[in-house]
């Protein structure tokens, strides 16, 4: 077999890795779409929205931080039931047929390890998402000023009153005004310029990556993985059944270090189980909010589709062209030439009644005394003259 599609082995699936890297996005859109229904009724979570990034940053540091530290893996991968573990590869020729994993040994995460699992799960994503922010900007600007031109900010005509003092303070706020303003565009431009092809290669590397591990020619998932040295193993039933046992030893060692006076060592343990208890809370709310999002997601998207899918009818054929009168003048061959003046058309205008082009002042000067199309001999009015733009 060339990739691994079943559930056997230590080693995850493509789609197990795939489900766990696509659930942190999952997560966002569900809290996106629950402060804004929020914010419709209370105008205060307005604010959350607009600091977006942030506010999803900030819970992810405390989720994926909390995590590595009782699960070894992050927040999504515990709850498929994963594990990370670095990876230790000896080679030796007597010992080759007793290790595992072609000379691939896996142990626990170190500090280290842990610290830069946060910065490629939060810290990095954060960045990015803050790029692609700005890139947007830039690209909507550029749309517009190609649109209506740049907005330049005139100040003159505003009055200054208060004499020198007053216009020296206002001139030097302009001044620094300004250079922030040229140092924004500046950045801006330069993010413009660069993250799309940061951006591609980042997802090429990220999609040879995903190939790779799906074929099963690498053990890593993704470069991030792969730069700390970690590979992402399923749990063992014990693993899964010692990660109770594991909290509550780590969150017993933090009461055993709080010092102070006995009162002071209970107020502080109280404020330790009300967090931990909210963090219980919030991993079951947010797992929660995944999966009743996704849900409503899927059942409102196909009942949208089911009731207002329009009918797909094919498009009607083109009227045919009209005909010419044998009366009528012929058609010259370069249709650029007026059949009326035979020379190149001047202010070119249609005859709505039969879609050929004149001249303007040969049509209506045509028309105004024969009432019909010269070419068809269609009655016409001065009304049925329409000026054409193509060529302004």
């Amino acid at each position: 077999m060339l990739f691994q599609v079943g559930g056997q082995g230590s080693r995850p699936t493509f789609f197990e890795m795939s489900a766990a890297q696509q659930l942190p996005a999952s997560l966002r859109a569900a809290l996106t779409y629950s402060f804004g229904v929020l914010a419709l009724r209370r105008p205060m979570f307005h604010r959350v929205l607009d600091y977006e990034d942030e506010f999803f940053a900030f819970l992810m540091l405390i989720l994926e931080t909390h995590s590595l530290r009782t699960t070894d893996a992050s927040f999504s991968e515990s709850l498929y039931g994963l594990r990370r573990r670095a990876v230790k590869i000896k080679v030796k020729k007597d010992d080759a047929r007793l290790m595992s994993g072609d000379g691939i040994n896996h142990s626990g995460l170190e500090k280290r390890q842990k610290v830069l699992s946060v910065v490629f799960l939060v810290v990095l994503p954060y960045f990015k998402s803050k790029l692609h922010s700005i890139y947007n900007k830039e690209r909507e600007a550029r749309l517009q000023a190609s649109l209506w031109g740049h907005d330049d900010e005139r100040f003159d005509d505003i009055e200054y009153i208060g004499g020198e003092d007053s216009l020296a303070s206002s001139g030097n706020l302009e001044a620094e005004a300004s250079i922030r303003t040229r140092l924004t565009k500046r950045i801006q431009k330069i993010v413009g310029t660069c993250y799309p092809w940061i951006h591609a290669s980042s997802e090429g590397v990220s999609f040879a990556y995903q190939l790779l591990y799906l074929l099963d020619a690498t053990g890593f998932y993704s470069l991030g993985l792969h730069a700390l040295g970690i590979q992402v193993c399923r749990a063992t039933g014990q693993e899964l059944m010692d990660t109770s046992s594991r909290i509550s030893k780590i969150r017993s060692r933090e009461r055993e270090r709080l010092r102070g006076p006995p009162w002071l060592k209970a107020v502080q343990g109280a404020l330790l189980s009300c967090m931990y208890t909210a963090l219980d809370y919030a991993q079951t709310g947010l797992i929660a909010a995944v999966f009743f999002f996704k849900m409503m997601e899927w059942w409102y998207q196909s009942a949208e589709e089911r009731m207002s899918a329009p009918t797909v009818y094919p498009p009607p054929p083109p009227p045919p062209p009209p005909k010419v009168a044998e009366e009528g003048i012929p058609l010259p061959p370069d249709r650029t030439i007026c059949p009326l003046c035979s020379q190149k058309r001047a202010n070119p205008s249609v005859v709505t009644v039969s879609g050929f082009v004149f001249c303007y002042a040969c049509i209506f000067k045509y028309v105004s005394q024969y009432k019909r199309c010269p070419i068809t001999l269609m009655p016409a009015t001065g009304d049925h003259i329409r000026r054409l733009f193509h060529d302004v």
